[in-house]
């Protein structure tokens, strides 16, 4: 009987051994996937913003798709188009300045907006800003949209263009940096 009971503790002793040398078996990316930093990511279609500070609406932003990521600089994506309406100061239903663009992002810790593709910008004067990358920077006061890019800016008489901008976010001020040509052009022959 103590023959056949040191038997079956080493055959259990055996197959226990087997099964944990099975066991331990891993892919290697399955490894590295364990200490991959899982980004949180929300989203949202048909977004509506109202922008205001001390109860005065400020803007309005409206874009079909937004991602809001949670990462070490958590900032929120539009990658579908952004439109924003910005409102006076005074009187909070008289826009101001429109702005649109086919791509935004938006780093919530600097209150800095990266727009691009497609960039337009137009005040209540009819002016209007053309480029391919702005930036929106809400802590610059008096001068929240910037570039260092080519611009094009339309006005009723004329057709600027130049390398680099600095403007007020109601556009009705503005500074090209670096002009590289001007066309003037009588206001019954402008282009659409």
């Amino acid at each position: 009987m103590a023959i056949y009971s040191v038997n079956i503790k080493l055959f259990a002793a055996f197959f226990a051994g087997c099964f944990f040398l099975v066991g331990c078996e891993n892919d290697i990316n399955e490894i590295k996937g364990f200490d991959a930093k899982k980004t949180g990511v929300e989203v949202a279609k048909k977004v509506t913003v109202n922008y205001s500070i001390n109860g005065k609406r400020k803007a309005l932003l409206i874009s079909p798709l937004m991602y809001r990521v949670q990462d070490t600089v958590p900032y929120v994506e539009f990658p579908q188009t952004i439109h924003v309406d910005f409102f006076n100061e005074k009187n909070s239903d008289s826009i101001e300045s429109k702005l649109d663009a086919r791509y935004a992002k938006y780093k919530e810790t600097q209150s800095n907006v990266y727009l691009r593709d497609s960039v337009k910008v137009i005040n209540v004067l009819g002016d209007t800003l053309y480029c391919d990358e702005l930036y929106w920077d809400m802590k610059r006061t008096g001068a929240e949209f910037y570039t260092d890019k080519p611009v094009r800016i339309r006005t009723r008489t004329q057709i600027i263009n130049g390398i680099g901008m600095e403007a007020r976010q109601d556009f009705k001020e503005w500074h090209i940096i670096q002009s590289t040509g001007f066309i003037k052009v009588p206001a019954s022959q402008f282009p659409n």
